[in-house]
């Protein structure tokens, strides 16, 4: 590190922003959270609580200095992460266009697969990377952000990063720069299928994977992207210690055979669930159109159809107005009838 400090300004400090951010301000980096005034009133009453699954724990009560509710913080900055909702990534780049400086890396850590570029039309003298954060995130108390799941940070190689991968390491967040960062998105999405499932349930994930009926939901969605996948010619990589081709069969398994064979994928804390769920119960717009919606693009620019996919987008949408939930049994009927 040429620096004794290092400028990360964190672009969307909800539930991975601020956990994020937590991390690396353990680390000594000089951390700047830039979100809504809502969170900021939040994080003015109450310290900044980060934790995970493993029993790691960092608090901190924020200076005035940490926390901001406009783009112009991130003059400066040596660093950007973004971590807005996919729906507000055109909105994000047009605010942070007048004060990124030229050549500046900007990570998208964001669910979906265009935001990125979206990003670089926005800041086309930025260094603008796709990002992904594979783990789950939830806010359990007030200024409480709690990582539920296992995995790792991957960003697109490129030389921009490399006076930040050591904070990421102090931090205990490794960031890892990969060359296939479609493949790596691609891969992230297919595991990523079961927010909507997760979120219909209304059950912790522990809980929804640890019936049959839900993950035959999961599996058929994931083979029906698998398919799209194999015919666009975009290779998946292995994000969970089991191929991808194989999670669908694993995901069909009789409960006792996943809980043998799947004990590294359950590694989930009891009360994690999915950020869709959290969407949900918030009123807030989820992010199906930039999961599940990108298999149907897919379908269609392939001449093709997705009809599980379109089914569970529908169903979101349709949760986003309506307070129920789903059986296990309900919705594998519901997805079966959309074949």
């Amino acid at each position: 590190m040429s620096k004794t400090t290092f400028r990360i300004v964190i672009f969307g400090a909800g539930s991975v922003g601020c956990y994020l951010g937590g991390r690396l301000l353990s680390a000594g980096a000089d951390v700047v959270m830039v979100g809504r005034p809502r969170m900021q009133a939040v994080l003015e009453a109450n310290p900044l609580v980060v934790t995970d699954y493993e029993g790691y724990r960092f608090h901190s009560q924020l200076d005035k200095t940490q926390y901001a509710d406009s783009a112009k913080a991130v003059a400066g900055a040596d660093l950007i992460l973004v971590t807005v909702k996919s729906a507000a990534t055109g909105e994000a780049g047009t605010q942070l266009a007048p004060w990124v400086s030229a050549g500046t890396p900007v990570v998208s850590l964001q669910n979906g697969l265009s935001n990125a570029l979206t990003l670089k039309r926005a800041l086309p003298n930025a260094t603008v990377l796709a990002g992904m954060v594979p783990f789950n995130v939830l806010q359990q108390q007030p200024g409480h952000f709690h990582q539920g799941t296992e995995g790792h940070l991957m960003a697109e190689q490129h030389p921009a990063l490399e006076n930040a991968l050591p904070w990421f390491d102090k931090a205990g967040l490794p960031l890892e720069p990969r060359p296939d960062m479609e493949s790596v998105m691609w891969s992230k999405l297919l595991l990523n299928l079961n927010n909507p499932i997760n979120a219909l349930s209304g059950v912790p994930l522990l809980e929804e994977l640890s019936q049959r009926n839900y993950r035959r939901c999961l599996a058929m969605a994931q083979r029906e992207t698998l398919q799209l996948l194999k015919a666009a010619s975009i290779p998946t990589v292995n994000l969970t210690g089991v191929p991808m081709a194989l999670i669908p069969p694993l995901m069909t398994a009789p409960d006792w055979l996943f809980k043998r064979l799947a004990q590294k994928m359950l590694t989930i804390d009891p009360v994690a669930r999915s950020s869709m769920w959290e969407d949900l119960q918030a009123g807030r717009p989820t992010e199906i159109d930039w999961i599940n919606g990108e298999v149907v693009a897919l379908a269609a620019r392939l001449g093709s159809t997705a009809p599980i996919n379109r089914k569970l987008v529908e169903l979101v949408h349709q949760r986003e107005h309506e307070p129920l939930s789903w059986s296990a049994e309900q919705l594998i009927e519901v997805l079966k009838n959309a074949i």
